[in-house]
């Protein structure tokens, strides 16, 4: 089959996480653009709340918001069913929705890291699979894509971030070989793997009297807006990248670093995650 390059122009998106962060930015991105939006997220009054912001600037925009809590198998079952069963044309997954963990391992409370694992490995996985049906469906009518939100973490392990690295390494690996699965039928799949973003995500993945801030720890240069973010990402998946790093810097590192022995990575790595001097407040 020929291969039709993706286009966001008239998509039908089903975005996930979608009440905060990357998540409404995606939305409010493809909102002048798409022909209907599936809003889904666990905070019912931010959904309503961003689907009036949309609708009112853009009245003709058709938006869904759908609650549910992606760490239950029940949920995604539920939430792909209704797709399914209202026929909706879905063109366009974006698994953005995601959490982390910050902090040894050690210390962790299993009841923080397996709604990690449970987010951003099996329920990604899970809602593609069961929403794929639907993707292929569409090709032929139009392009169909998958959008992932992986990490820059995603290409090291991180001391204190053990567990959301490994998980962003699985859906960066993940993505790859499903864009090779899936070329031949027509469907384009990007990871997306940015450094840090000012969101909320970092507040909830700090535990509780814990200090630990992967963006007090970054330097400035590597931070990057949400705005830029979902910009690259939509261009990247438009282009039909594998990958997108939308930070030059960033991506600069990561093509210098694979060059590298991992023991040197490693070592620097450990250097980097050693103990911080504590902020003197003056």
């Amino acid at each position: 089959m020929k291969r039709t390059r993706f286009t966001t122009k008239n998509c039908t998106a089903l975005i996930t996480g979608a009440t905060a962060g990357l998540g409404a930015e995606f939305a409010r991105q493809l909102a002048p653009i798409a022909a209907r939006l599936i809003l889904v997220g666990r905070r019912e009054d931010r959904l309503t709340a961003l689907a009036s912001e949309l609708r009112a600037s853009r009245s003709d925009l058709r938006i869904d918001t759908i609650v549910a809590d992606l760490s239950q198998s029940s949920e995604r079952e539920r939430l792909a069913a209704g797709i399914i069963r209202e026929e909706i044309p879905l063109n366009l997954l974006v698994n953005n929705a995601g959490l982390g963990d910050l902090g040894s391992f050690d210390n962790a409370d299993w009841s923080r890291l397996a709604p990690v694992l449970e987010v951003n490995v099996v329920a990604l996985t899970h809602l593609t699979h069961l929403l794929l049906p639907m993707l292929r469906a569409q090709v032929g009518q139009s392009s169909a894509g998958i959008l992932n939100v992986s990490s820059i973490a995603g290409f090291y392990p991180l001391p204190e971030m053990a567990v959301y690295a490994a998980s962003k390494a699985y859906v960066t690996s993940f993505s790859e070989a499903l864009r090779m699965e899936l070329a031949p039928a027509g469907i384009t799949v990007t990871a997306l793997c940015p450094g840090p973003v000012p969101t909320e995500f970092f507040q909830v993945a700090t535990r509780d009297g814990e200090t630990i801030r992967a963006m007090d720890r970054s330097h400035p240069a590597f931070a990057t807006s949400p705005e830029l973010v979902v910009r690259d990402a939509l261009r990247g998946l438009e282009k039909d990248k594998p990958g997108v790093i939308p930070n030059r810097l960033l991506a600069l590192l990561v093509r210098g670093s694979r060059l590298l022995p991992f023991p040197v990575i490693r070592e620097a790595i450990r250097l980097g995650a050693g103990p911080k001097k504590p902020k003197v407040n003056s």
